[in-house]
């Protein structure tokens, strides 16, 4: 397959004119449907890309996000499908297949193809992971058009015969770099397998980068190219600042910032989950109504945060780069980089949530200086200095809010680590005379004679020692000095109980013993097998 483009093979969309969608070739009832969202001009990337994918040949397509490319896609898809019936129609075997990085994106393009097709008869859905999946295989089990998915999900329910892709007539890969960025290149393929040989292909990407060219040798035949602005550039609608401060002042910034300005709507992207929950409280603690949205989320929390978010209930969102892409807020006024992105491309996806279509927007990043070399990149990458701005009015906090120790994994939040799952633990015996180590002794646990409770005294001497020695260790390493847990129930004084059915002895490494409870061995069964589903 070829897909090498000149520069006079590529379509120069700032000196071509931009007519009506009328001009496009787009039938009667899709023109209903847009009349009827309140669109009359098409973007650039519309005005050229809907030609020729009605044209039905192969696209490749490079736009800066908030161009309008969804509907780029979407309105010659529903032309195309609604203009010639399926061939051999069939329960759960669409006809056209989206496939996107997030699960954000994935519904708002599935709301897209709902908007623009409600005067079609087509029907369409959306699967991704996060949610249950017996809806959506209940869903697949009728007739369907187009579907819209994310990679992971989409295999499971091919996996288990739930949906056939052999019928798919159009393929669209939007946001692919995001996709190879987040690892799916490898289930993109498997899906690629799935796929009949002689199909259109569409692929949109944000950038392009060297993997990005080599998926689409791969996947597109002669395809045709447009590109809106120049390669991996922010949108010149944005107005971008710095403004330099130690990261132990952004979270009073913000706040200071939000407030001085009133700004009603922000949208704030954070490096990590962590970051995003503590700059979240920080927030409501200031009388500023915030919520978070990121991979820790539930998929319901994450789709009522968004909601609330557009519909103006909640002031602020507070976002990890997962929302970095696809999400389409109209007229967002205001982004702010809490941190900036360790990958530069990342900066031009989240200031790209403001300033769409053609509106105005500002982007604002704080900076601290161990983050200088990642704003030298992002200036690099997007061939301009972004200027650096004076705060005028804030005054630094005298007082430093603390940050919490980080729990480690399984570790509890009142300082106990997994204290439920180690009494459950505690209870589990060895056949007969096995012996267990003990602090340096063998204990033998057969022949362990009853000591009263009180027996056991505390040596208070080598407490004091102890707390001593770690005064000065860090919090990991305090944990790890901490005295070994008993592992069996003799090393607590428990009085065993009896085994319900003496010939009943344990299986699968710690399942259930001679016809305990199903709980036990499905937590502990296999080894460690089972501990990490």
């Amino acid at each position: 397959m070829n897909t090498e483009v000149t520069s006079s093979d590529a379509t120069n969309l700032s000196s071509s004119p931009v007519g009506s969608f009328k001009d496009l070739g787009l039938a009667e009832p899709l023109l209903k449907a847009i009349e009827d969202a309140g669109y009359t001009t098409p973007t650039p990337i519309q005005a050229k890309a809907i030609p020729l994918v009605l044209k039905g040949g192969d696209l490749l397509a490079g736009a800066q996000t908030g161009t309008g490319k969804t509907a780029g896609f979407t309105l010659p898809i529903l032309h195309l499908l609604s203009q010639k019936p399926a061939e051999n129609p069939a329960k759960g075997k669409p006809r056209c297949l989206i496939l996107t990085p997030t699960r954000e994106l994935a519904a708002q393009i599935a709301e897209s193809v709902v908007t623009y097709g409600k005067h079609l008869d087509l029907k369409s859905m959306v699967v991704f992971g996060g949610v249950s999946i017996n809806p959506q295989i209940n869903r697949l089990g009728r007739f369907l058009d187009i579907l819209v998915a994310t990679p992971g999900r989409l295999l499971d329910l091919a996996n288990q015969g739930k949906v056939d892709l052999s019928g798919i007539e159009i393929l669209v890969l939007d946001e692919a770099d995001r996709m190879l960025d987040m690892g799916f290149i490898h289930d993109i393929k498997k899906i690629l397998a799935r796929l009949p040989k002689k199909r259109q292909n569409l692929l949109f990407s944000a950038t392009f980068a060297d993997e990005i060219k080599r998926l689409a040798d791969s996947l597109l035949d002669n395809p045709g190219f447009v590109e809106v602005a120049r390669r991996n550039t922010a949108s010149e609608m944005v107005e971008q600042a710095v403004h330099m401060v130690p990261q132990a002042h952004k979270r009073d910034l913000v706040a200071y910032l939000i407030k001085e300005n009133d700004w009603q709507q922000v949208l704030i992207f954070t490096r990590t989950k962590h970051g995003a929950n503590r700059l979240t409280e920080k927030l409501v603690k200031s009388d500023i109504s915030a919520m978070a949205i990121h991979g820790n989320k539930s998929q319901g929390a994450r789709t009522r945060a968004l909601a609330e978010f557009k519909a103006g209930q909640t002031r602020v969102l507070v976002a990890t780069d997962i929302a970095a892409r696809g999400l389409d807020i109209d007229q967002l006024p205001q982004v702010v980089n809490f941190e900036l992105p360790n990958v530069p491309e990342d900066y031009v996806h989240r200031i790209g949530r403001t300033g769409r279509a053609g509106a105005s927007g500002a982007a604002i990043s704080l900076v601290d200086r161990e983050e200088l070399k990642y704003l030298k990149d992002i200036e690099k990458l997007i061939k301009r200095e972004i200027p650096k701005v004076q705060i005028v009015g804030f005054a630094a906090p005298t007082k430093i809010e603390p940050e919490p120790p980080r729990l480690l994994r399984g570790q509890q939040p009142n300082g106990g680590q997994g204290q439920k799952k180690k009494q459950g633990q505690n209870d589990r015996r060895p056949q007969g005379g096995s012996k267990a180590p003990e602090q340096g002794k063998q204990r033998s646990f057969g022949n362990q004679p009853n000591k009263p409770s009180g027996s056991r005294k505390p040596n208070n001497k080598q407490h004091s020692q102890a707390s001593q020695s770690t005064a000065n260790m860090s919090e990991a390493a305090r944990h790890q000095a901490q005295p070994q847990q008993p592992i069996y129930a003799a090393d607590l004084n428990v009085p065993r109980r009896p085994r319900g059915n003496s010939g009943g002895g344990r299986t699968n490494g710690g399942g259930n013993a001679g016809g305990n409870s199903t709980r036990s061995s499905g937590n502990r069964g296999n080894g460690s097998g089972n501990r990490g589903r």
